[in-house]
């Protein structure tokens, strides 16, 4: 089987969109991760499997899956073509953080006029002057994802170590570019390093180590899509070097940052066109 890694990401002028992700893999796994948005998938060719917060699940025909911020997922092919997927990575604004819970909960929604919506966005997103549009179709699609998740919103119980997990977590956020040793991070927090360690892993699925460098590669895409060199990127992100971007970055998204820029600059200009605002 022929590798295939074709991708295109940007970032439209449309508030509350953070990136536009278009991606066809036949072998990637992403190993566990965090975005600190929102990701909203759908699969156009294959299947992706992903374990979300421990439990796995699957992105079938018609499936939308909504992963949360701040939760640990992974991603690998479930068919033997690979997958051909399209993502928006979401900010705060469209869902705030009592749906959370709901998204871990139950995470693919099949909904057919979900998915018929999300795919008219990124239509609307793929060229520059339809941003009222894209504007107009995301409100609807944040409507309906509301719908599918505020039956579920109830309150946790928070689990005992969940402070602790928190307060580490503000930290390495607070942290990200200059990073923090973990005898630092436990002085700070007031914590010996191994419960800190077991703490955050039990409360987010992920350990302090990976979920920093996940959020570095964020910051990473976020600068590449400015049209900042890699080279450039590596140090402000927090990377040793641009060869330590390289690893990582090539590890959680697929590609190597230098290829991503070269087809992050501009959206598609082949998307298809001529579909419809309904709010049905």
């Amino acid at each position: 089987m022929v590798v295939r890694q074709d991708i295109s990401a940007w970032r439209p002028q449309v508030a509350g969109v953070v990136e536009v992700f278009h991606a066809r893999f036949t072998e990637h796994a992403y190993p566990m991760h965090v975005h600190d948005a929102w990701t909203l998938l759908i699969v156009d060719d294959g299947a992706v499997r992903y374990e979300l917060n421990r439990h796995e699940h699957g992105t079938p025909h018609d499936t939308v899956s909504l992963l949360p911020p701040h939760v640990s997922h992974n991603g690998s092919p479930a068919t033997p073509q690979g997958f051909r997927k399209r993502v928006l990575y979401l900010d705060m604004t469209l869902l705030d953080e009592s749906f959370i819970g709901p998204a871990v909960d139950g995470p693919d929604l099949v909904d057919p006029v979900l998915r018929r919506r999300i795919g008219q966005l990124h239509t609307a997103l793929a060229g520059r002057g339809d941003e009222l549009e894209a504007e107009s179709r995301l409100a609807l699609v944040g409507e309906r994802l509301r719908g599918h998740l505020r039956p579920r919103c109830v309150a946790r119980a928070p689990g005992p170590d969940r402070a602790v997990a928190r307060t580490l977590r503000e930290l390495l956020d607070e942290r990200l570019v200059q990073g923090v040793t973990l005898a630092d991070a436990a002085q700070l927090v007031h914590a010996h390093p191994t419960h800190l360690v077991r703490a955050f892993s039990a409360a987010f699925g992920i350990a302090p180590h990976q979920y920093l460098m996940a959020r570095r590669v964020d910051r990473a895409r976020r600068l590449l899509l400015d049209g900042q060199r890699p080279g450039e990127v590596a140090a402000a992100a927090g990377f040793y070097d641009q060869a330590h971007l390289s690893r990582h970055f090539t590890r959680l998204v697929g590609v190597a940052p230098g290829r991503y820029a070269r087809h992050a600059s501009t959206a598609p200009r082949d998307a298809p066109r001529g579909e419809q605002l309904t709010s049905r």
